[in-house]
């Protein structure tokens, strides 16, 4: 039972103040880019892709780099004694029970994407293997890389935020959930000025553009299941109506609140998601989904420091640059908005609570997806049952997700269940999005406040264009092009946050 938790009387008798600037300049960035898309979808396809190819090559490196260097600073606080400080007042008590908050967690930080990904990320490692994979253990390197991708390497990038909004929220008592109050260490009495103006407003277009990216999975993985089921054509008309459906319910939980709306939504899907991999780990290949895991468990130790640092020099491919920094990039596009709202329900949690639940727990919900939909589907390959590479490359991801689902036992209502898992899934990842970007484009607001309802409801209609843009003008390919795009500006931000974290500790 969730005790103590803020309700919504307060922020209904003074709703928090709205920060103009922000509110106008992104969404007249937001208006731009969208009517760019529909009024020049050739012209914007080849500028998203030119600019992709030149952050990934010429600066990829630096993705790496501070990936690293986070991952060294978390494990500095973790073990040193400000990860004993407490969030909030001395005796305060969590604000959400266990299961809720790593419900919540984890809904919010990866989305139907995991699914999408957990399932057939594989096959493009097996196809072209990283540089790194030994002869005859490609398969294994192919299982172990999407885990090492969506464990670590993410929930490290998404814990660095969390403590610095954390940090400057609960400890130091900055009533503002702005980028910019949680590097407030850094900048001083510039917080309010235009270096704080410009972070607010860059983590305003991360959040645009990389939100945009996990709904669009979402919604591709929902029409794949309901085409297979229904044999309705998977085209944009169907695809344009479920990102209605989406962007409704997204609405409802919006208007319901962030205890009402996003965390029983979050529970809910998170048992559903549960049941499901259950399902599939008694009824499919049991055997070969535990020695697979237990293999991929042991080469990502083996090699983790080696997989962390690998940025090809020799240029033997382009793996890195495709996969390895596309993660890094996405984690830090969307760390921001992550870290504001986990922050936000963290309150009567220690750092070290904090930084281990979210390594931990994230890590191991990714894991078991990719452990389970993705050896499973191995198994499909490696037996001849289904040819799983072969209809990735021919009719794409998601199309091959129905099919091998529809192979289970009770393929059909399977089906059903995992386009109700996407709905949910994409609903709560954007339900989340959009109370970080009305949180970020409010002046302040205190501990026992929650963003005006106005402004929850506006941006929850407004975000569902963009990624109707990006569906429109070439499917999901430019998704990731978007989200390196939305990330470039925020690597300076992220050396920012570490020193701003390091000052307000002291």
């Amino acid at each position: 039972m969730d005790k103590n938790r803020p309700t919504m009387t307060s922020s209904k008798k003074a709703d928090p103040q709205l920060d103009w600037f922000i509110l106008i300049c992104g969404s007249a960035l937001l208006a731009i880019i969208v009517l760019g898309m529909i009024l020049e979808p050739q012209s914007s396809l080849l500028m998203i892709n030119q600019a992709f190819s030149v952050v990934t090559k010429d600066f990829g490196i630096l993705y790496i780099l501070l990936l690293n260097a986070i991952i060294v600073f978390l494990t500095y606080l973790t073990l040193s004694k400000k990860g004993s400080i407490k969030l909030g007042a001395e005796g305060e008590k969590k604000e959400y029970s266990n299961f809720s908050w790593i419900a919540m967690l984890f809904c919010t930080g990866i989305g139907a994407a995991v699914i999408y990904w957990g399932a057939t990320e594989w096959t493009f490692y097996y196809i072209n293997p990283p540089q790194i994979a030994q002869n005859g253990q490609t398969i294994i390197w192919a299982a172990s890389y999407g885990a090492f991708h969506w464990g670590p390497l993410t929930w490290s990038i998404y814990s660095l935020t969390t403590v610095a909004f954390c940090v400057s929220y609960h400890h130091k008592n900055i009533p503002s959930l702005r980028l910019s109050g949680a590097c407030a260490g850094f900048l001083g009495s510039y917080q309010e000025r235009w270096p704080g103006r410009i972070i607010d407003l860059f983590f305003i277009i991360g959040l645009i553009g990389t939100s945009a990216t996990g709904l669009a999975f979402g919604v591709d993985l929902v029409t794949a299941s309901i085409a297979k089921l229904t044999g309705l054509q998977n085209n944009q008309q169907l695809q344009l109506t479920i990102m209605l459906l989406v962007t409704l319910l997204i609405a409802f939980s919006v208007y319901k609140g962030l205890n009402k709306g996003i965390r029983i939504l979050s529970v809910i899907n998170a048992r559903l998601a549960l049941l499901l991999l259950l399902f599939i780990f008694i009824f499919g290949p049991t055997l070969f989904i535990l020695e697979m895991s237990f293999a991929t468990i042991g080469l990502i130790i083996q090699n983790f420091f080696t997989m962390v640092t690998w940025s090809d020099p020799l240029e033997k491919n382009n793996f890195v640059e495709n996969w390895t920094v596309f993660y890094v990039a996405w984690a830090m596009a969307l760390g921001p908005f992550i870290g504001m709202f986990i922050a936000k329900i963290s309150r009567g949690r220690t750092i070290r609570e904090v930084i281990l639940g979210m390594m931990g727990w994230g890590s191991l919900g990714c894991f078991l997806f990719f452990a389970v939909l993705g050896n499973y589907a191995i198994h499909l390959e490696l037996n001849g049952i289904y040819p799983v590479t072969q209809s990735v490359n021919d009719v794409g991801q998601t199309s091959t997700i129905a099919a091998i689902i529809e192979i289970l036992p009770l393929g059909s209502f399977l089906l059903l269940f995992v386009a109700i898992i996407g709905i949910i899934f994409a609903a709560t990842t954007y339900d989340s999005a959009t109370y970080t970007l009305a949180a970020g484009t409010s002046r302040e607001i205190k501990p026992d406040q929650h963003p005006s309802l106005k402004n929850r409801m506006y941006w929850a209609f407004a975000l569902g264009s963009l990624p109707s843009a990006l569906l429109f003008i070439g499917g999901l390919e430019p998704l990731k092009a978007a989200t390196i795009l939305a990330s470039f500006p925020l690597l300076i931000i992220y050396v920012v946050l570490m020193i701003s974290i390091h000052r307000m500790l002291k």
